[in-house]
């Protein structure tokens, strides 16, 4: 995977981590005024994840990078968007998507004793366009 810079998050927690990984999927934009992209089509989506908090579980981790993983990875790659619960009636565009995975995260982390947060979900869907989801909520963002 190449080397990334993504933009940073004003936060006062005092650990962070980011999380790289892919997946490949196809889907549809079901609107006429989509173009091309009314036909499927596929991507290798590029995920960053930013997860930040206070205090470490009891392996030292926010979280577990392998976690991050399995957590959208197994539920997204090689599947057509379109046809999963979470896009069911709605547009699976890259915004959506991006906001999805950090309702995923976000709904795991809360289960967690040490309470990490996640701050942004950055989503390339090609090499030219991508999509940062933060959530309005500054709570989130700011401990």
């Amino acid at each position: 995977m190449m080397q990334q810079m993504y933009p940073q998050v004003d936060h006062d927690y005092m650990f962070e981590l980011n999380k790289d990984f892919n997946f490949s999927a196809a889907h549809f934009i079901p609107d006429e005024r989509a173009g091309k992209c009314t036909r499927v089509h596929g991507h290798t989506y590029f995920v960053n994840l930013t997860i930040a908090g206070d205090e470490l579980d009891s392996m030292g981790f926010l979280i577990n990078f392998s976690e991050l993983k399995s957590l959208i990875h197994d539920q997204f790659d090689h599947y057509l968007l379109n046809d999963l619960a979470p896009f069911q009636g709605k547009s699976p565009s890259t915004e959506f998507v991006a906001q999805t995975i950090y309702d995923i995260v976000s709904t795991r982390l809360a289960e967690l004793p040490n309470a990490p947060k996640c701050l942004q979900v950055f989503l390339r869907e090609t090499p030219t366009s991508y999509v940062v989801y933060r959530p309005k909520n500054k709570e989130q963002r700011h401990g």
